[in-house]
């Protein structure tokens, strides 16, 4: 690899300074967005998908600098902004500068992952720099990016070139949080071996080259909060990967089922919340907030998830 900066080197010691091993899901939805951003939006540019987008942009702006000196860390789903177009991608490229000026890393949550010759360009729009005659250019730019393995190593050693290239990162889903996750990726394929442990073996053979100098790779793994066994086997087989845990607090993962996650000295994994946080003046114990305060809500909502996992790891 060339000698540069790593950036799994600068999340982990971005989640040392602020102790706290956090990532904000920045996912948003027009139903979480509250009613007077929605309104200004459309008065300036109708009920349309600019509108929509302008509505979102402000949305994440105020949750940003609601939280920014808290955590290391944001992961921005770009479902959330494709469904508004080019619109909404632009402002997918907005909040990722926003939030690397303000000097926080930025997990883009794209689940990339396809034949080689697609990978690559995939890498390319988020992790790497698109060739533009004598220039090389970053487009989404994004610090970390999440892969889909199931393709194979030709969908993945793409982004894996382009970390090493670039000093940036990934994480490759293994054992995913959600309800339906277990139809293939529980599957046993040799002897008592489930499919996720065979991805894990493969993200620790795609991370080998890329291990930076507190002793993990370039190459992460996604493991849901809602399946704590899984994740207390997985932490042994992958002692060189970082774990990105997303299923806290909505879809009912809690600091208590997060112990495992972790290694002894309490690192090694980084836990995402989106609604829980960025909807938490909608949701039960923020009512004094009150709409108007949306972004004081998601800076408590910060400080209680840090309180919670950092008590139980």
């Amino acid at each position: 690899m060339e000698n540069r900066e790593m950036m799994i080197d600068r999340l982990i010691e971005g989640i040392k300074e602020k102790k706290a091993p956090i990532v904000v899901g920045l996912d948003p939805n027009l139903k979480f967005v509250p009613g007077h951003l929605k309104k200004q939006a459309f008065e300036e540019y109708g009920e349309t998908l600019e509108g929509a987008a302008e509505a979102i942009w402000q949305f994440n702006k105020a949750i940003i600098d609601a939280v920014y000196a808290l955590i290391p860390a944001v992961k921005p789903q770009i479902a959330m902004y494709e469904q508004f177009g080019i619109p909404g991608l632009s402002v997918f490229q907005r909040t990722t500068e926003y939030c690397r000026n303000k000097g926080l890393i930025v997990i883009g949550d794209v689940k990339r992952g396809d034949i080689g010759s697609t990978s690559e360009s995939y890498a390319i729009a988020h992790l790497g720099k698109a060739a533009v005659g004598k220039n090389l250019l970053s487009v989404f730019d994004e610090d970390f990016s999440t892969v889909n393995p199931y393709l194979g190593s030709d969908g993945v050693l793409p982004f894996v070139n382009v970390c090493k290239k670039e000093g940036k990162g990934i994480f490759v889903l293994v054992k995913t949080s959600n309800k339906s996750s277990g139809e293939f990726q529980d599957r046993m394929l040799t002897g008592d071996h489930p499919l996720y442990e065979i991805v894990a073996e493969k993200v620790n053979e795609w991370g080998e080259e890329t291990v930076g100098k507190y002793g993990y790779s370039s190459v992460g793994a996604v493991v849901g909060a809602t399946y704590p066994e899984e994740g207390r086997k997985l932490r042994g087989l992958l002692p060189k990967s970082y774990i990105l845990v997303p299923g806290y607090g909505a879809q009912g993962g809690k600091g208590k089922d997060l112990k495992h996650f972790f290694t002894e000295d309490g690192l090694g994994a980084i836990v995402n919340s989106s609604r829980g946080i960025i909807a938490a003046y909608q949701s039960e114990g923020y009512e004094a907030f009150g709409e108007e305060n949306f972004a004081d809500a998601a800076r408590e909502a910060v400080i209680r998830m840090r309180e919670d996992i950092n008590g139980s790891i």
